[in-house]
């Protein structure tokens, strides 16, 4: 199947003069969290809210940084959310992908907005 990568944008929501960055984020739905190397939590100069036990893909489990707040761009679709600090690239998880209403179509490796709605995100609530 391979590796599905998409491009967002990730800027301070409480500091819009510090300029975006545009990352190609590694899609995981298996993910929860948006997850982002040191380097950008210090360019996007994210506060720190707490420190947080995170189990990773082999297993292991650690304390890391959970910064914020951020806000996430992807075509016309925005969510603020935290991340964790971790790992080397950026990780787009499930709950930034369904605050976004975003598809994953794994044969066409590809992340798309919901065509079933392509003005803007639904959730559902119940």
């Amino acid at each position: 199947m391979g590796l599905i990568y998409a491009d967002i944008i990730l800027s301070n929501a409480r500091k819009p003069d510090i300029k975006p960055v545009t990352v190609s984020a590694l899609v995981d739905t298996g993910a929860v969290h948006l997850c982002i190397p040191e380097h950008i939590a210090l360019q996007l100069d994210l506060d720190t809210y707490e420190e947080r036990e995170v189990e990773t893909a082999d297993g292991s489990s650690r304390r890391r940084p959970y910064v914020g707040p951020i806000l996430a761009h992807f075509e016309n679709r925005r969510c603020l959310t935290g991340a964790m600090v971790l790992g080397n690239e950026v990780l787009l998880g499930a709950i930034p992908m369904e605050d976004m209403d975003l598809v994953v179509h794994p044969s066409r490796r590809i992340v798309t907005v919901n065509p079933a709605n392509p003005n803007f995100a639904v959730s559902k609530a119940k």
